[in-house]
């Protein structure tokens, strides 16, 4: 029986910013229904590749397959059609301070999808009580938030549009640990819910571990380890061990000055 094509496939993927080498030869498949959570230090590429996975940053070489279809290269009204697919929470949630939270959560259905505002309103209510945000948080300001409700709102409008992949970029960077686990099981709720894929960019091993079915590391622009969750503690992967347990000695070095 043939092997179903990945929702995300990608293949010797290459992203230099001048001389500085950021992805080197990436080669990473995502399953539908997945959640991948790709691991690695500051500066690793993390970042870089999930930009190029979105269509914010243009490879240098290399492919970027969604449900078979190649979209590097790809002209703006397939991408356009293309991004309908994908849900996206940012890591400093980018909500827009001039609009009040409910347009924020309906941002997409409105201007993407041509919704009602009537109807779009009624979507980011429904969005916002599954993140567990009170009826009347719909009409606040994001600067009247706190930094946890910024997340779940920023999640809301992820998932408000019912899309196939879900990207995360550090969910649950700024959090105090509680509300970093509410993020986590939040995202583990809605994504199955959704029944999407989900990919993950974090240093967040307590986070990595709850939303992950398979993890990838990504060090120096190239993938060096990947594979089921239950394997993480047991790699027998240098780099993987020291970056998981968090000790300054071992392959990786940081530059830092010698006081």
């Amino acid at each position: 029986m043939a092997e179903a094509t990945p929702k995300i496939s990608i293949r010797g993927l290459r992203k230099s910013f001048g001389r500085k080498v950021v992805l080197d030869g990436i080669d990473l498949d995502i399953r539908a229904g997945e959640s991948l959570v790709i691991i690695g230090g500051s500066g690793s590429g993390k970042t870089v590749l999930i930009k190029n996975v979105i269509g914010l940053v243009s490879p240098d070489d290399g492919s970027i397959k969604i449900d078979g279809e190649e979209t590097v290269g790809m002209n703006a009204r397939d991408r356009a059609r293309i991004m309908k697919k994908f849900g996206m929470l940012f890591q400093g949630g980018a909500l827009f301070d001039s609009l009040p939270v409910w347009e924020n959560v309906a941002f997409g259905l409105v201007t993407e999808q041509g919704v009602r505002r009537t109807d779009a309103k009624a979507r980011a209510a429904e969005v916002l009580a599954a993140v567990g945000l009170a009826p009347e948080v719909a009409e606040l300001w994001p600067a009247e938030l706190s930094g946890g409700m910024q997340k779940r709102v920023s999640l809301a409008r992820a998932i408000a549009t019912e899309p196939e992949i879900i990207l995360f970029d550090e969910p649950t960077t700024g959090l105090d640990p509680i509300m970093g686990d509410v993020i986590n099981d939040l995202i583990i709720a809605c994504v199955r819910k959704l029944g999407a894929t989900a990919l993950t960019i974090t240093h967040d091993m307590q986070s990595a571990r709850k939303i992950a079915t398979r993890i990838a590391m990504i060090h120096r622009g190239r993938i060096i380890w990947h594979g089921p969750v239950a394997e993480v503690d047991r790699s027998g992967n240098p780099f993987v061990e020291q970056f998981i347990y968090g000790s300054a000695e071992g392959p990786i070095q940081m530059e830092v000055r010698r006081l």
